[in-house]
């Protein structure tokens, strides 16, 4: 579910470059795949309504960069619309959360996320390890190397990092950038789910055989980890530490 990345979102673009086989953006949407993934406008008038927003309530709560698109895929405007947005944010000491695939793509705006301090996150969501099944899936988004090295990067400059393990396609590769990702100390935070209703692919796997493994690379390393509904609903003989059930517990607050 959504609600279990972040308590409130705030949708830069409508579409993406991404081309991810599994999004479930177009559907929800209602539009067709090849109308959705193109090169996103801005929303109209979104920094007025953000600004709107932010002078009329105080944001205390997280506010995610984005539930629908990717605000650092290959804008119509070269994400100028998320630094602008970020710059609000910042100004309204608003809490902010990013979660993108766009890897590299980010650090255009590393300037901005050091001067929000511990009030933001920024995140990826890793699914192959294998560079060549990562462009087959997610052919517009940044090989997994590049997110990876990022997340250091991130890391490295003071900045909260966290992973998103959602959509699981095949569990031994999400299970390899999962270990990667361990050793290479880049991820402070891990939300892991499953595939959801893609073409039977998650009826073939052993659910609660995944999650333990998972498991068994993260509490050693002393992880903060969330496993989302799915995933609990899919493996419920796994016993779970109570924080690990707990969408916002690791949230960036204002």
């Amino acid at each position: 579910m959504a609600r279990e990345y972040s308590p409130l979102a705030c949708n830069l673009y409508l579409s993406c470059t991404h081309n991810c086989k599994y999004y479930y953006a177009p559907h929800a949407l209602q539009r067709r795949a090849d109308v959705y993934f193109c090169k996103p406008q801005p929303r109209r008038d979104i920094l007025k309504k953000i600004t709107f927003e932010l002078k009329k309530q105080t944001i205390d709560k997280q506010v995610l960069l984005s539930f629908i698109g990717d605000v650092y895929c290959e804008t119509a405007d070269n994400s100028e619309t998320t630094r602008e947005a970020l710059k609000l944010f910042l100004e309204y000491n608003a809490p902010v959360a990013i979660l993108t695939k766009g890897g590299s793509r980010c650090l255009k705006d590393l300037d901005l996320f050091r001067q929000f301090d511990d009030k933001i996150k920024v995140g990826a969501t890793l699914t192959f390890l294998d560079a060549e099944k990562s462009a087959e899936w997610e052919s517009g988004a940044m090989p997994p190397i590049d997110r990876l090295k990022t997340l250091k990067t991130l890391k490295e400059n003071g900045i909260k990092t966290f992973a998103s393990f959602e959509p699981v396609i095949d569990p031994e590769e999400s299970l390899g950038v999962l270990e990667a990702s361990v050793m290479v100390g880049c991820v402070d935070h891990y939300k892991i789910g499953k595939l959801n209703n893609y073409k039977g692919l998650d009826k073939q796997y052993d659910w609660e055989d995944f999650l333990m493994r998972a498991l068994a690379l993260l509490r050693p390393a002393n992880k903060k980890i969330y496993i989302k509904k799915s995933l609990r609903d899919a493996a419920p003989s796994v016993e779970l530490k109570p924080e690990e059930t707990q969408p916002d517990l690791y949230a960036v607050r204002g």
